[in-house]
């Protein structure tokens, strides 16, 4: 630590030799920064968007109306095999 106290006299290089690693430290945390508000929130984000979206699809509705008690189970497992056939399983639906 001596050496960098005395860099008038040439003992050392200086306090200067600390301003490196904090130029890198603060460019690496600014692009960290930079990807996460943007890049990788983006990604996140994407997903729920597309749910979001998907709520409104006929087989979301349907499970609406059966776990509101609208239709019973035997109406709601007629509906939804016929929603099926017609959208496939991206409902979300599990069997």
């Amino acid at each position: 630590m001596q050496t960098l106290a005395n860099f008038g006299d040439g003992g050392g290089p200086g306090p200067w030799i600390l301003l490196f690693p904090v130029i890198w430290a603060l460019v690496i945390g600014g692009g960290v920064v930079l990807l996460r508000r943007s890049v990788w929130r983006g990604r996140r984000g994407g997903p729920r968007r597309q749910w979001a979206a998907r709520d409104d699809s006929p087989i979301a509705v349907l499970g609406r109306r059966f776990a509101s008690g609208e239709i019973d189970e035997d109406e709601y497992w007629r509906r939804l095999s016929v929603l099926n056939e017609e959208f496939g399983r991206e409902g979300g639906v599990a069997q």
